[in-house]
C-alpha cells in the first residue's frame, strides 16, 4: 500500500503588503489550525515517512507545525519549488518519483493544483480543499509510479472547520 497525504498550507498572512508572495508567513488563524489537523493525523495514527513541501514559507510552516504535532523530525521535511502553485499533473509526476521504500507521504502545497489532483483519484469530487485541509489516499500498489484511481482503496478528508473532527 501507499498513502498519500495532501495537506493544502495553512491560512497565510496579507498584513505586509511588501512581501512578496512566495514569502508571506502564517497568520494566527494558520499558526493555530496547522498544529490542529497535525494533532487529528496523530489521534488517527498517521506517521508519514517523508513531508514534501512546497517551498513557499506558508507551506513550510504548516508542514513543520504538522510534523511537531505527530512527532516527525523536521528532518523529513523536503522542500521543492515544483509544488509552489504546481499543476494537477506537475504534483502527481512529483509523487510518482517518490522513492518506493517511502510506504506513507504528505505532499504540503498550494491550490487549485492540490485539490484538482485530488479530484483526479477520489471518488466523490471535493469543490476545494480549504487551508490546511487534509485528503488522504490510500492506493493498493507497491510504487508510486502505479498510482492510479483504479487502485485507490480508501480516502479520506478533513479540514479546520469540519464539526465530525475525524473527516467525511
Amino acid at each position: 500500500m501507499k498513502i498519500l497525504l495532501i495537506v493544502r498550507h495553512a491560512k497565510s498572512s496579507w498584513k505586509d503588503p511588501h512581501l512578496v508572495d512566495h514569502q508571506r508567513p502564517l497568520n494566527k488563524r494558520g499558526k493555530k489550525a496547522a498544529p490542529e489537523m497535525g494533532r487529528r493525523l496523530k489521534k488517527r495514527g498517521v506517521r508519514p515517512d517523508m513531508i514534501v513541501s512546497s517551498d513557499a514559507r506558508r507551506a513550510v510552516d504548516t508542514a513543520a507545525a504538522i510534523a511537531e504535532a505527530i512527532g516527525v523530525s523536521p528532518k523529513a521535511i523536503r522542500q521543492t519549488p515544483e509544488l509552489y502553485h504546481g499543476a494537477s499533473d506537475r504534483i502527481i509526476e512529483v509523487v510518482r518519483q517518490l522513492k518506493d521504500k517511502w510506504k506513507r507521504v504528505m505532499l504540503v502545497g498550494h491550490n487549485p493544483g492540490l485539490t484538482e489532483m485530488a479530484n483526479r483519484f477520489t471518488p466523490d469530487p471535493i469543490a476545494n480543499i480549504p487551508t490546511a485541509g487534509v485528503v488522504e489516499l490510500m492506493f493498493n500498489t507497491r510504487s508510486w509510479r502505479n498510482i492510479d484511481r483504479d487502485n485507490l482503496e480508501f480516502s479520506w478528508f478533513d479540514f479546520p472547520k469540519n464539526k465530525q473532527a475525524d473527516g467525511r
